[in-house]
Protein backbone atom coordinates (compact mmCIF):
# COMPACT_ATOMS: atom_id res chain seq x y z
CA UNK A 1 0.00 0.00 0.00
CA UNK A 2 3.33 2.42 0.63
CA UNK A 3 4.10 2.06 -2.89
CA UNK A 4 0.57 2.83 -4.29
CA UNK A 5 0.79 6.27 -2.52
CA UNK A 6 4.80 7.26 -3.43
CA UNK A 7 3.47 8.15 -6.90
CA UNK A 8 0.16 10.57 -5.82
CA UNK A 9 3.08 12.30 -3.25
CA UNK A 10 5.45 13.13 -5.74
CA UNK A 11 3.10 14.55 -7.95
CA UNK A 12 1.91 16.60 -5.09
CA UNK A 13 5.43 17.31 -3.93
CA UNK A 14 6.11 18.80 -7.84
CA UNK A 15 2.78 20.94 -7.96
CA UNK A 16 3.64 22.63 -4.72
CA UNK A 17 7.43 23.26 -5.58
CA UNK A 18 6.05 24.49 -8.78
CA UNK A 19 3.60 26.95 -7.13
CA UNK A 20 5.94 28.28 -5.17
CA UNK A 21 8.60 28.82 -7.75
CA UNK A 22 6.23 30.21 -9.64
CA UNK A 23 4.47 32.87 -7.46
CA UNK A 24 7.57 33.37 -5.88
CA UNK A 25 8.04 36.54 -3.95
CA UNK A 26 9.58 39.46 -5.45
CA UNK A 27 11.19 42.53 -4.41
CA UNK A 28 8.76 45.63 -4.70
CA UNK A 29 10.69 47.93 -7.20
CA UNK A 30 10.12 51.60 -6.26
CA UNK A 31 8.51 52.57 -9.60
CA UNK A 32 5.92 49.75 -9.59
CA UNK A 33 2.82 50.82 -10.68
CA UNK A 34 0.03 50.47 -7.75
CA UNK A 35 -2.64 48.93 -10.17
CA UNK A 36 -5.64 50.59 -7.48
CA UNK A 37 -4.50 53.75 -7.94
CA UNK A 38 -7.11 56.55 -9.08
CA UNK A 39 -7.30 55.95 -13.07
CA UNK A 40 -8.12 58.67 -15.57
CA UNK A 41 -11.18 57.89 -17.61
CA UNK A 42 -10.56 58.20 -21.66
CA UNK A 43 -12.79 57.49 -24.68
CA UNK A 44 -11.48 54.74 -27.26
CA UNK A 45 -12.24 57.43 -29.91
CA UNK A 46 -10.33 54.49 -32.42
CA UNK A 47 -12.79 52.40 -32.56
CA UNK A 48 -15.55 54.74 -33.53
CA UNK A 49 -15.52 54.68 -36.91
CA UNK A 50 -13.58 53.13 -40.08
CA UNK A 51 -13.31 53.74 -43.39
CA UNK A 52 -14.38 51.59 -46.95
CA UNK A 53 -14.29 52.43 -50.45
CA UNK A 54 -17.65 52.55 -51.85
CA UNK A 55 -20.95 51.58 -50.97
CA UNK A 56 -21.51 48.99 -53.92
CA UNK A 57 -18.16 47.13 -52.48
CA UNK A 58 -20.32 46.19 -49.63
CA UNK A 59 -22.63 44.22 -51.14
CA UNK A 60 -19.77 41.40 -51.42
CA UNK A 61 -19.63 38.68 -48.96
CA UNK A 62 -15.97 39.17 -48.32
CA UNK A 63 -16.86 42.40 -48.00
CA UNK A 64 -19.00 42.00 -45.22
CA UNK A 65 -17.24 39.09 -43.54
CA UNK A 66 -14.32 41.40 -42.95
CA UNK A 67 -16.46 43.92 -41.67
CA UNK A 68 -18.06 41.34 -39.03
CA UNK A 69 -14.54 40.51 -38.26
CA UNK A 70 -13.18 44.07 -37.57
CA UNK A 71 -16.30 44.65 -35.75
CA UNK A 72 -15.79 42.23 -33.56
CA UNK A 73 -12.36 41.72 -32.67
CA UNK A 74 -11.67 45.77 -33.32
CA UNK A 75 -14.38 47.60 -31.76
CA UNK A 76 -15.68 49.51 -34.97
CA UNK A 77 -19.23 50.71 -34.36
CA UNK A 78 -19.31 52.73 -37.92
CA UNK A 79 -18.44 52.60 -41.21
CA UNK A 80 -17.99 55.25 -43.43
CA UNK A 81 -17.84 54.67 -47.40
CA UNK A 82 -18.17 56.94 -50.37
CA UNK A 83 -20.60 56.76 -53.56
CA UNK A 84 -23.60 56.12 -51.63
CA UNK A 85 -26.23 57.77 -54.44
CA UNK A 86 -23.32 56.80 -57.48
CA UNK A 87 -25.34 55.26 -60.69
CA UNK A 88 -24.35 51.44 -59.35
CA UNK A 89 -26.51 51.75 -56.27
CA UNK A 90 -29.47 52.10 -58.80
CA UNK A 91 -30.74 54.74 -56.19
CA UNK A 92 -32.14 57.60 -58.83
CA UNK A 93 -33.36 57.90 -62.48
CA UNK A 94 -35.63 60.41 -64.18
CA UNK A 95 -38.94 59.64 -65.95
CA UNK A 96 -40.55 62.63 -67.65
CA UNK A 97 -38.18 64.82 -65.88
CA UNK A 98 -39.35 63.31 -63.09
CA UNK A 99 -37.25 61.62 -60.12
CA UNK A 100 -37.57 58.18 -59.29
CA UNK A 101 -35.87 56.35 -56.19
CA UNK A 102 -34.89 52.87 -55.19
CA UNK A 103 -33.37 52.08 -51.92
CA UNK A 104 -33.38 48.14 -52.73
CA UNK A 105 -29.63 48.39 -52.54
CA UNK A 106 -29.10 50.75 -49.85
CA UNK A 107 -31.60 49.01 -47.55
CA UNK A 108 -29.52 45.63 -48.89
CA UNK A 109 -26.47 46.94 -47.14
CA UNK A 110 -27.54 48.88 -43.89
CA UNK A 111 -30.09 45.79 -42.96
CA UNK A 112 -26.77 43.82 -42.89
CA UNK A 113 -24.53 46.36 -41.15
CA UNK A 114 -27.05 47.13 -38.57
CA UNK A 115 -27.24 43.18 -38.33
CA UNK A 116 -23.82 43.12 -37.18
CA UNK A 117 -24.27 46.53 -34.78
CA UNK A 118 -22.15 48.45 -37.14
CA UNK A 119 -23.65 51.87 -38.11
CA UNK A 120 -23.38 53.94 -41.64
CA UNK A 121 -21.13 57.24 -40.80
CA UNK A 122 -23.35 58.81 -44.11
CA UNK A 123 -21.60 60.27 -46.73
CA UNK A 124 -23.90 62.16 -48.64
CA UNK A 125 -22.29 61.85 -52.22
CA UNK A 126 -21.79 61.46 -55.11
CA UNK A 127 -24.37 63.37 -58.17
CA UNK A 128 -26.44 60.44 -59.97
CA UNK A 129 -25.13 61.12 -63.64
CA UNK A 130 -29.05 61.81 -64.40
CA UNK A 131 -28.75 65.02 -62.20
CA UNK A 132 -25.02 66.00 -62.49
CA UNK A 133 -24.31 68.60 -64.04
CA UNK A 134 -21.92 70.10 -67.27
CA UNK A 135 -18.71 71.84 -66.59
CA UNK A 136 -19.21 75.15 -68.50
CA UNK A 137 -15.79 75.19 -69.97
CA UNK A 138 -16.04 71.65 -71.30
CA UNK A 139 -19.32 71.37 -71.68
CA UNK A 140 -19.33 67.64 -69.96
CA UNK A 141 -19.54 66.39 -66.92
CA UNK A 142 -16.47 65.10 -65.12
CA UNK A 143 -15.94 61.86 -62.94
CA UNK A 144 -13.91 60.00 -61.28
CA UNK A 145 -12.74 56.45 -60.82
CA UNK A 146 -13.66 53.60 -63.36
CA UNK A 147 -16.59 53.17 -61.90
CA UNK A 148 -17.45 56.91 -62.69
CA UNK A 149 -18.26 58.80 -59.65
CA UNK A 150 -20.38 62.11 -60.90
CA UNK A 151 -19.14 64.86 -59.18
CA UNK A 152 -19.81 67.62 -61.38
CA UNK A 153 -22.76 70.11 -59.92
CA UNK A 154 -25.80 70.47 -61.49
CA UNK A 155 -27.04 74.13 -62.35
CA UNK A 156 -29.15 74.22 -59.33
CA UNK A 157 -29.56 71.90 -56.33
CA UNK A 158 -33.46 71.55 -55.80
CA UNK A 159 -32.86 67.67 -57.42
CA UNK A 160 -30.36 66.72 -55.09
CA UNK A 161 -32.20 68.64 -52.10
CA UNK A 162 -35.14 66.65 -53.35
CA UNK A 163 -33.28 62.89 -52.98
CA UNK A 164 -31.55 63.85 -49.78
CA UNK A 165 -35.09 64.37 -48.26
CA UNK A 166 -36.17 61.30 -49.57
CA UNK A 167 -33.48 59.24 -48.72
CA UNK A 168 -33.33 60.28 -44.67
CA UNK A 169 -36.89 60.04 -44.69
CA UNK A 170 -37.01 56.67 -46.35
CA UNK A 171 -34.25 55.62 -43.34
CA UNK A 172 -36.35 57.16 -40.62
CA UNK A 173 -39.36 55.28 -41.61
CA UNK A 174 -37.13 51.47 -42.27
CA UNK A 175 -35.29 51.58 -39.35
CA UNK A 176 -37.15 54.45 -36.78
CA UNK A 177 -35.93 58.17 -35.78
CA UNK A 178 -34.46 56.87 -32.12
CA UNK A 179 -31.45 54.30 -34.29
CA UNK A 180 -31.26 56.80 -37.13
CA UNK A 181 -30.43 59.65 -34.59
CA UNK A 182 -27.36 58.18 -33.82
CA UNK A 183 -26.20 58.52 -37.44
CA UNK A 184 -23.67 61.06 -38.75
CA UNK A 185 -24.41 62.88 -42.25
CA UNK A 186 -21.61 64.16 -43.93
CA UNK A 187 -22.13 66.42 -47.15
CA UNK A 188 -19.62 64.80 -49.77
CA UNK A 189 -16.01 64.02 -49.49
CA UNK A 190 -12.69 66.32 -50.41
CA UNK A 191 -14.88 68.88 -52.00
CA UNK A 192 -11.42 70.97 -52.07
CA UNK A 193 -9.78 68.74 -54.80
CA UNK A 194 -11.65 69.57 -57.52
CA UNK A 195 -9.16 67.50 -60.13
CA UNK A 196 -11.03 64.68 -58.21
CA UNK A 197 -13.81 64.74 -55.77
CA UNK A 198 -16.11 67.69 -56.76
CA UNK A 199 -15.85 69.63 -60.48
CA UNK A 200 -16.97 72.98 -58.55
CA UNK A 201 -16.06 76.17 -56.23
CA UNK A 202 -15.59 76.68 -52.88
CA UNK A 203 -18.90 78.56 -53.20
CA UNK A 204 -20.81 75.76 -54.51
CA UNK A 205 -19.42 73.11 -52.17
CA UNK A 206 -20.72 76.15 -49.26
CA UNK A 207 -24.32 75.97 -51.13
CA UNK A 208 -24.19 72.24 -51.43
CA UNK A 209 -23.79 71.87 -48.08
CA UNK A 210 -26.81 74.53 -46.75
CA UNK A 211 -29.40 72.73 -49.60
CA UNK A 212 -28.38 69.19 -47.88
CA UNK A 213 -28.36 70.16 -44.28
CA UNK A 214 -31.59 71.99 -44.47
CA UNK A 215 -32.88 68.87 -46.44
CA UNK A 216 -31.82 66.14 -43.70
CA UNK A 217 -32.76 68.32 -40.70
CA UNK A 218 -36.58 69.26 -42.58
CA UNK A 219 -37.17 65.48 -41.76
CA UNK A 220 -36.44 65.63 -37.82
CA UNK A 221 -33.89 68.34 -36.56
CA UNK A 222 -32.07 66.06 -34.22
CA UNK A 223 -30.29 64.65 -36.78
CA UNK A 224 -26.73 65.08 -36.72
CA UNK A 225 -25.26 66.95 -40.09
CA UNK A 226 -21.72 68.13 -40.68
CA UNK A 227 -19.09 68.62 -43.09
CA UNK A 228 -16.64 70.04 -44.64
CA UNK A 229 -14.78 66.21 -45.60
CA UNK A 230 -11.59 68.47 -46.52
CA UNK A 231 -8.50 66.60 -47.43
CA UNK A 232 -5.32 66.42 -45.38
CA UNK A 233 -3.76 69.64 -43.84
CA UNK A 234 -1.70 72.14 -46.19
CA UNK A 235 1.02 75.19 -45.13
CA UNK A 236 -0.14 77.11 -48.38
CA UNK A 237 -2.04 79.05 -50.25
CA UNK A 238 -3.66 76.64 -52.85
CA UNK A 239 -7.19 76.96 -51.60
CA UNK A 240 -7.77 80.20 -50.58
CA UNK A 241 -8.86 80.89 -53.57
CA UNK A 242 -12.69 79.19 -54.85
CA UNK A 243 -10.73 76.21 -56.79
CA UNK A 244 -7.47 75.01 -55.89
CA UNK A 245 -4.30 77.21 -57.47
CA UNK A 246 -1.30 75.06 -58.07
CA UNK A 247 1.31 77.66 -57.92
CA UNK A 248 0.11 77.86 -54.18
CA UNK A 249 2.44 74.68 -53.92
CA UNK A 250 6.01 76.19 -54.51
CA UNK A 251 6.37 76.81 -51.03
CA UNK A 252 5.69 73.32 -50.14
CA UNK A 253 7.80 71.87 -52.40
CA UNK A 254 10.76 74.15 -51.75
CA UNK A 255 10.59 74.03 -48.01
CA UNK A 256 13.38 71.52 -46.95
CA UNK A 257 12.02 71.02 -43.55
CA UNK A 258 7.81 70.65 -43.94
CA UNK A 259 7.57 70.91 -40.16
CA UNK A 260 8.35 74.75 -39.96
CA UNK A 261 5.56 75.36 -41.90
CA UNK A 262 1.94 76.40 -40.70
CA UNK A 263 -0.24 73.87 -41.08
CA UNK A 264 -4.27 74.29 -41.45
CA UNK A 265 -7.35 72.54 -42.38
CA UNK A 266 -8.59 72.97 -45.64
CA UNK A 267 -11.71 75.84 -46.09
CA UNK A 268 -12.64 75.29 -42.13
CA UNK A 269 -12.13 77.93 -41.29
CA UNK A 270 -14.53 80.08 -43.86
CA UNK A 271 -16.85 76.79 -43.88
CA UNK A 272 -17.56 78.19 -39.88
CA UNK A 273 -17.92 81.43 -40.36
CA UNK A 274 -20.16 80.13 -43.86
CA UNK A 275 -22.61 78.53 -41.57
CA UNK A 276 -22.78 81.25 -38.51
CA UNK A 277 -23.72 83.78 -41.59
CA UNK A 278 -26.10 81.25 -42.99
CA UNK A 279 -26.80 80.08 -39.49
CA UNK A 280 -26.83 76.53 -40.64
CA UNK A 281 -26.15 73.79 -37.88
CA UNK A 282 -22.82 72.23 -37.75
CA UNK A 283 -23.04 69.25 -34.65
CA UNK A 284 -19.31 68.03 -35.71
CA UNK A 285 -16.37 68.80 -38.26
CA UNK A 286 -14.76 66.80 -40.61
CA UNK A 287 -11.28 66.89 -42.73
CA UNK A 288 -8.63 63.97 -43.42
CA UNK A 289 -5.15 64.54 -41.49
CA UNK A 290 -3.09 62.52 -43.79
CA UNK A 291 0.30 63.53 -42.65
CA UNK A 292 1.52 63.25 -46.88
CA UNK A 293 1.54 65.97 -48.70
CA UNK A 294 1.39 65.50 -52.35
CA UNK A 295 2.88 69.21 -53.08
CA UNK A 296 3.25 70.13 -57.06
CA UNK A 297 6.74 70.11 -58.04
CA UNK A 298 7.05 73.04 -60.46
CA UNK A 299 9.68 71.95 -62.12
CA UNK A 300 8.32 68.65 -63.22
CA UNK A 301 4.87 69.02 -63.50
CA UNK A 302 3.98 66.36 -61.25
CA UNK A 303 2.60 65.58 -57.30
CA UNK A 304 5.13 64.36 -54.95
CA UNK A 305 4.33 62.52 -51.25
CA UNK A 306 6.23 64.94 -48.83
CA UNK A 307 5.80 63.35 -45.68
CA UNK A 308 5.73 65.23 -41.58
CA UNK A 309 7.07 64.24 -38.44
CA UNK A 310 5.03 61.04 -36.93
CA UNK A 311 3.61 64.18 -34.38
CA UNK A 312 1.75 65.66 -37.45
CA UNK A 313 -0.96 64.18 -37.13
CA UNK A 314 -1.19 65.52 -32.74
CA UNK A 315 -0.12 69.08 -34.56
CA UNK A 316 -3.16 68.95 -36.43
CA UNK A 317 -5.78 67.48 -34.28
CA UNK A 318 -4.68 70.50 -31.76
CA UNK A 319 -5.07 73.28 -34.63
CA UNK A 320 -8.29 71.96 -35.05
CA UNK A 321 -9.72 71.91 -31.65
CA UNK A 322 -8.45 75.15 -31.20
CA UNK A 323 -10.46 76.59 -33.95
CA UNK A 324 -13.81 75.00 -33.47
CA UNK A 325 -13.47 76.45 -29.73
CA UNK A 326 -12.97 79.76 -31.05
CA UNK A 327 -16.23 79.48 -33.62
CA UNK A 328 -19.65 79.77 -33.31
CA UNK A 329 -19.73 75.87 -32.86
CA UNK A 330 -17.53 75.14 -29.53
CA UNK A 331 -19.13 71.80 -28.97
CA UNK A 332 -19.17 70.61 -31.95
CA UNK A 333 -17.78 66.72 -32.44
CA UNK A 334 -14.65 66.30 -34.23
CA UNK A 335 -14.69 63.41 -36.72
CA UNK A 336 -11.47 62.83 -38.70
CA UNK A 337 -13.08 60.29 -41.13
CA UNK A 338 -10.09 59.45 -43.19
CA UNK A 339 -6.52 58.92 -41.74
CA UNK A 340 -3.52 56.24 -42.09
CA UNK A 341 0.64 56.76 -42.43
CA UNK A 342 -0.40 58.05 -46.05
CA UNK A 343 -3.54 59.00 -48.61
CA UNK A 344 -1.75 56.63 -51.42
CA UNK A 345 -3.49 52.74 -52.05
CA UNK A 346 -0.70 51.96 -53.79
CA UNK A 347 2.32 52.85 -50.56
CA UNK A 348 3.87 49.66 -49.46
CA UNK A 349 3.99 50.58 -45.60
CA UNK A 350 -0.01 50.01 -45.76
CA UNK A 351 0.91 46.19 -45.67
CA UNK A 352 4.15 46.13 -43.48
CA UNK A 353 4.68 45.93 -39.32
CA UNK A 354 6.14 49.67 -39.62
CA UNK A 355 2.81 50.74 -39.64
CA UNK A 356 0.85 48.74 -36.95
CA UNK A 357 3.91 50.37 -34.23
CA UNK A 358 2.62 53.80 -36.08
CA UNK A 359 -0.70 53.68 -35.45
CA UNK A 360 -0.31 52.72 -31.79
CA UNK A 361 1.60 55.93 -30.99
CA UNK A 362 -0.47 58.26 -33.17
CA UNK A 363 -3.87 57.16 -31.70
CA UNK A 364 -2.41 57.13 -28.08
CA UNK A 365 -0.82 60.41 -28.27
CA UNK A 366 -4.00 62.24 -29.38
CA UNK A 367 -6.08 60.95 -26.96
CA UNK A 368 -8.93 63.18 -25.86
CA UNK A 369 -8.40 65.25 -28.90
CA UNK A 370 -11.22 63.77 -31.10
CA UNK A 371 -14.47 62.17 -31.39
CA UNK A 372 -13.00 59.51 -33.83
CA UNK A 373 -9.68 59.06 -36.24
CA UNK A 374 -10.92 56.72 -38.51
CA UNK A 375 -8.54 54.12 -40.42
CA UNK A 376 -8.82 54.54 -44.34
CA UNK A 377 -9.51 51.33 -44.58
CA UNK A 378 -10.76 47.80 -43.60
CA UNK A 379 -10.35 46.45 -46.06
CA UNK A 380 -8.31 45.49 -49.39
CA UNK A 381 -12.08 45.46 -51.18
CA UNK A 382 -11.36 48.49 -52.41
CA UNK A 383 -11.58 49.58 -56.26
CA UNK A 384 -10.73 52.84 -56.91
CA UNK A 385 -7.97 52.21 -59.06
CA UNK A 386 -8.72 50.82 -62.22
CA UNK A 387 -7.31 47.69 -61.02
CA UNK A 388 -7.64 45.56 -57.38
CA UNK A 389 -3.99 45.53 -57.39
CA UNK A 390 -1.46 43.77 -59.16
CA UNK A 391 -0.62 42.01 -56.08
CA UNK A 392 -2.23 40.61 -53.28
CA UNK A 393 0.16 42.92 -51.26
CA UNK A 394 0.18 46.26 -53.65
CA UNK A 395 0.16 48.73 -50.68
CA UNK A 396 -3.88 48.59 -50.70
CA UNK A 397 -5.23 50.61 -47.65
CA UNK A 398 -7.04 48.26 -45.97
CA UNK A 399 -6.05 46.09 -43.03
CA UNK A 400 -7.12 42.92 -44.19
CA UNK A 401 -5.96 42.24 -47.78
CA UNK A 402 -8.68 40.85 -50.59
CA UNK A 403 -7.71 37.20 -49.70
CA UNK A 404 -8.93 37.95 -45.75
CA UNK A 405 -5.45 37.69 -44.78
CA UNK A 406 -4.95 40.12 -41.63
CA UNK A 407 -1.91 42.71 -41.74
CA UNK A 408 -0.25 44.16 -38.89
CA UNK A 409 -2.42 47.29 -39.34
CA UNK A 410 -5.50 44.90 -37.74
CA UNK A 411 -3.55 43.84 -35.10
CA UNK A 412 -2.53 47.36 -34.13
CA UNK A 413 -6.39 48.16 -33.77
CA UNK A 414 -6.84 44.76 -32.23
CA UNK A 415 -4.59 45.77 -29.26
CA UNK A 416 -6.11 49.31 -28.73
CA UNK A 417 -9.69 47.94 -28.26
CA UNK A 418 -8.33 45.41 -25.92
CA UNK A 419 -7.33 48.16 -23.89
CA UNK A 420 -9.22 48.89 -20.20
CA UNK A 421 -10.90 52.79 -20.65
CA UNK A 422 -8.77 53.93 -17.66
CA UNK A 423 -5.46 55.49 -17.90
CA UNK A 424 -3.57 53.71 -15.27
CA UNK A 425 -0.23 55.37 -16.19
CA UNK A 426 1.55 56.68 -19.33
CA UNK A 427 4.66 57.49 -21.43
CA UNK A 428 5.98 56.95 -24.85
CA UNK A 429 6.16 53.63 -25.55
CA UNK A 430 4.34 52.06 -22.72
CA UNK A 431 0.54 52.57 -21.80
CA UNK A 432 -0.81 51.24 -18.60
CA UNK A 433 -4.69 50.71 -18.51
CA UNK A 434 -7.68 49.28 -16.66
CA UNK A 435 -11.19 48.17 -17.28
CA UNK A 436 -13.42 49.71 -15.17
CA UNK A 437 -15.47 47.07 -14.93
CA UNK A 438 -13.75 44.24 -13.86
CA UNK A 439 -10.58 46.28 -13.27
CA UNK A 440 -8.44 44.35 -14.60
CA UNK A 441 -5.02 45.96 -16.22
CA UNK A 442 -4.08 45.86 -19.87
CA UNK A 443 -0.88 46.57 -21.23
CA UNK A 444 0.16 47.89 -24.45
CA UNK A 445 4.12 48.44 -24.88
CA UNK A 446 5.24 49.48 -28.83
CA UNK A 447 9.01 50.23 -29.81
CA UNK A 448 8.39 53.44 -32.24
CA UNK A 449 12.39 54.07 -32.54
CA UNK A 450 13.48 57.74 -31.85
CA UNK A 451 15.41 57.72 -34.72
CA UNK A 452 12.38 57.72 -37.03
CA UNK A 453 11.08 60.75 -35.71
CA UNK A 454 10.07 61.01 -39.89
CA UNK A 455 6.63 59.60 -40.41
CA UNK A 456 6.70 56.64 -41.91
CA UNK A 457 7.66 57.64 -45.89
CA UNK A 458 5.48 57.28 -48.56
CA UNK A 459 7.27 55.04 -50.82
CA UNK A 460 4.51 54.02 -53.67
CA UNK A 461 5.76 50.48 -54.98
CA UNK A 462 9.00 50.41 -53.54
CA UNK A 463 10.09 48.99 -50.27
CA UNK A 464 10.44 51.15 -47.57
CA UNK A 465 13.75 52.46 -46.36
CA UNK A 466 13.45 51.92 -42.67
CA UNK A 467 14.26 48.52 -41.50
CA UNK A 468 14.31 46.70 -38.27
CA UNK A 469 18.29 47.94 -38.32
CA UNK A 470 17.75 50.48 -35.38
CA UNK A 471 18.84 49.25 -31.73
CA UNK A 472 16.43 46.83 -29.66
CA UNK A 473 15.29 49.14 -26.49
CA UNK A 474 14.56 47.96 -22.90
CA UNK A 475 10.95 47.36 -21.48
CA UNK A 476 10.28 46.67 -17.84
CA UNK A 477 6.78 46.42 -16.64
CA UNK A 478 6.39 46.82 -12.55
CA UNK A 479 2.89 46.29 -11.19
CA UNK A 480 1.74 46.16 -7.08
CA UNK A 481 -1.39 45.24 -5.28
CA UNK A 482 -2.42 42.43 -7.64
CA UNK A 483 -4.17 39.73 -6.59
CA UNK A 484 -1.97 36.73 -6.02
CA UNK A 485 -1.23 34.80 -8.49
CA UNK A 486 -2.71 37.52 -11.16
CA UNK A 487 -2.62 35.48 -14.60
CA UNK A 488 -1.84 37.99 -17.65
CA UNK A 489 -1.14 36.91 -21.13
CA UNK A 490 1.55 38.18 -23.34
CA UNK A 491 0.94 38.85 -27.31
CA UNK A 492 3.96 40.06 -29.24
CA UNK A 493 3.73 41.29 -32.50
CA UNK A 494 7.33 41.14 -34.74
CA UNK A 495 9.14 40.87 -37.62
CA UNK A 496 7.65 37.17 -37.54
CA UNK A 497 4.98 37.17 -36.00
CA UNK A 498 2.13 38.14 -36.96
CA UNK A 499 3.85 39.84 -40.05
CA UNK A 500 1.81 38.30 -42.84
CA UNK A 501 3.49 40.42 -45.71
CA UNK A 502 7.14 39.06 -44.29
CA UNK A 503 5.25 35.85 -44.38
CA UNK A 504 4.08 35.51 -47.84
CA UNK A 505 7.99 36.75 -48.88
CA UNK A 506 8.96 33.92 -46.91
CA UNK A 507 6.55 31.55 -48.56
CA UNK A 508 8.48 33.01 -52.40
CA UNK A 509 5.74 35.84 -53.15
CA UNK A 510 3.59 33.24 -55.11
CA UNK A 511 0.81 34.77 -57.18
CA UNK A 512 -1.55 33.71 -56.05
CA UNK A 513 -1.27 31.91 -53.29
CA UNK A 514 -3.01 28.22 -53.65
CA UNK A 515 -6.02 27.76 -51.18
CA UNK A 516 -3.24 25.44 -49.45
CA UNK A 517 -0.95 28.48 -49.66
CA UNK A 518 -3.58 31.10 -48.08
CA UNK A 519 -4.54 28.62 -45.22
CA UNK A 520 -1.01 28.93 -44.44
CA UNK A 521 -0.48 32.60 -44.75
CA UNK A 522 -3.82 32.81 -42.63
CA UNK A 523 -2.36 30.78 -40.04
CA UNK A 524 0.87 32.81 -39.90
CA UNK A 525 -1.16 35.97 -39.98
CA UNK A 526 -2.65 35.63 -36.96
CA UNK A 527 -0.38 33.66 -34.80
CA UNK A 528 1.51 36.11 -32.78
CA UNK A 529 4.02 35.00 -30.25
CA UNK A 530 2.79 33.95 -26.70
CA UNK A 531 4.03 33.55 -23.02
CA UNK A 532 1.30 33.58 -19.93
CA UNK A 533 3.00 35.41 -16.95
CA UNK A 534 1.76 35.32 -13.51
CA UNK A 535 1.97 37.71 -10.24
CA UNK A 536 3.98 36.58 -7.08
CA UNK A 537 2.12 35.46 -3.86
CA UNK A 538 1.85 39.44 -3.06
CA UNK A 539 0.67 40.55 -5.54
CA UNK A 540 3.59 41.86 -7.37
CA UNK A 541 4.36 41.65 -11.47
CA UNK A 542 7.75 42.26 -13.05
CA UNK A 543 8.10 41.45 -16.13
CA UNK A 544 10.83 42.60 -18.94
CA UNK A 545 12.32 42.24 -22.39
CA UNK A 546 14.15 44.44 -25.06
CA UNK A 547 11.74 44.75 -28.01
CA UNK A 548 13.27 44.98 -31.78
CA UNK A 549 12.20 48.39 -33.52
CA UNK A 550 8.48 48.47 -34.30
CA UNK A 551 7.32 45.75 -31.71
CA UNK A 552 4.22 45.72 -30.38
CA UNK A 553 3.42 43.95 -26.98
CA UNK A 554 -0.20 43.25 -25.68
CA UNK A 555 -0.31 42.10 -21.84
CA UNK A 556 -3.60 41.13 -20.39
CA UNK A 557 -4.83 40.26 -17.35
CA UNK A 558 -6.95 36.91 -17.45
Amino acid sequence: MKKIWIFPIILLSILACWFACSTAIIPVPKDAVDVNQKGEPYKKYWSVCVGAGRANEGLRASWLEQLNQVHQNCGFQYVRMHGLFNDDMCVYTEKNGQPVYSWMYIDELFDRMLAMNVRPFVELGFFPSEMAGKNPETGTSKTQFWWKASITPPSTFDKWAGLVKAFTQHCVDRYGIDEVMNWYFEVWNEPNLDRGFFDGGKSQYFELYKVSVKAVRSVDNRLRVGGPATSNFVPDARFKGEREDRSGFKETFNTIDLNTLNWQAVWMDDFLKYCEKENLPVDFVSCHPYPTDYAFNPNTGKGEGRTRKVFATYQDLNWLRNTVAKSAYPKAEIHLTEWSSSPNSRDRNHDMLHVAAYIIKVNLDCIGMANSLSYWTFTDVFEEKNNAGASIFHGGFGMINFQGLVKPSYHAYRMLNALGDEIVYRENGKFISRDSKTGKIVILLYNYPEEMNDDIPDRGDMEPKASYGFPPKSFSIALKNLTAGAHFTVEQLDENNGNVYQAWKSMGSPEPPTREQIQKLKLAANTLQTESIRADRKGTLVWEKKLKPWTCVLIRQE
